[in-house]
């Protein structure tokens, strides 16, 4: 992945009211995660990531053109103006449920539109959304944190289709969209339900392997902590599938981890495993979130 367009960040803005965080001494490379009793939503209220280095997102994408069988739509976060692609109009007079799906990687192609065909077949309204920097979009990228506030206005988007059942608004994301989608799962109630495909809960270990991608102040710990699912697995406010393929064995135990935190703080969140590798277990992933949403 390339970095483009660099320079020096500002020095993060809290929230109006919002106290600094203490600081925090990093964690141990071989002790797991730590476990925050504090509401995911909340302590988001009270940080703002500090971004060394502003610039776009790492991978190029295409043209945000709309692929055959979607239209392209415009949604704002945080001021900026940012493009989605949304499925056929609802006919009169009916109500549909919807799924936000997201993307994999650090941009938007023509192909992942494909991803949402399975739900669209089941009459989903589906709305995949491209996040600030991401194919020449305004803002700047920021690995995970600033982007969940874009799935979360992109939700809102969905909400306002005509024709959507706002009761039975759904997510699921494939990688980095996977990760995502735990994080929104976290921040928000808007959502029946979430599946999350090969996330990663704990960004410790995914940008210690993607160094290229990082932005933020790798010398404070809660820039990772606020980018980890498993730091505050406790939070979920939805149910949540999380999924991987059986050869996908890096992120097995983190996957496990927060949902075993999960589940002891009395959430509805299940590890799976299907088989397959990082993109051929998609489609398996796909049709078990069809039936854990159809059970919700």
């Amino acid at each position: 992945m390339v970095l483009a367009g660099l320079a020096f960040g500002a020095a993060p803005r809290l929230a109006f009211g919002a106290e600094p965080a203490p600081a925090r001494q990093p964690y141990p490379d071989d002790a797991a995660p730590p476990l925050f009793a504090e509401d995911y939503a909340a302590a988001r209220r009270g940080f703002a990531t500090h971004l060394l280095r502003r610039g776009p997102a790492p991978d190029e994408g295409e043209s945000l053109d709309a692929p055959p069988g979607a239209r392209r739509i415009r949604y704002r976060s945080d001021g900026l103006d940012l493009t989605a692609w949304l499925s056929e109009p609802v006919p009169a007079g009916e109500t549909r449920p919807a799924i936000l799906f997201l993307h994999g990687g650090n941009a938007l192609w023509h192909g992942h539109w494909d991803l949402t065909k399975p739900y669209r077949d089941q009459g989903f309204v589906a709305l995949m959304p491209a996040l600030r920097a991401e194919n020449g979009q305004p803002g700047a990228f920021s690995g995970f944190y600033d982007e969940t506030a874009d799935v979360l206005a992109a939700a809102a988007a969905l909400r306002a289709v005509p024709g959507v059942d706002t009761s039975r608004l759904f997510l699921a994301g494939h990688s980095v969209g996977g990760t995502l989608t735990l994080l929104a799962a976290l921040a928000s109630p808007l959502f029946r339900a979430a599946a999350a495909f090969s996330p990663n809960p704990d960004a410790r270990a995914f940008f210690g392997r993607f160094a290229e991608d990082i932005r933020f102040d790798t010398a404070d710990p809660r820039e990772f902590e606020m980018r980890s699912a498993v730091c505050y697995a406790g939070s979920f406010k939805c149910p949540v599938l999380m999924l991987h393929g059986s050869k996908e064995l890096r992120t097995e135990n983190a996957i496990r981890l927060t949902a075993e935190r999960a589940t002891a703080a009395g959430r509805k969140v299940r590890h799976g495993i299907v088989a397959g590798d990082h993109t051929s277990a998609i489609p398996g992933e796909t049709a078990e979130s069809l039936a854990f949403f159809g059970g919700i």
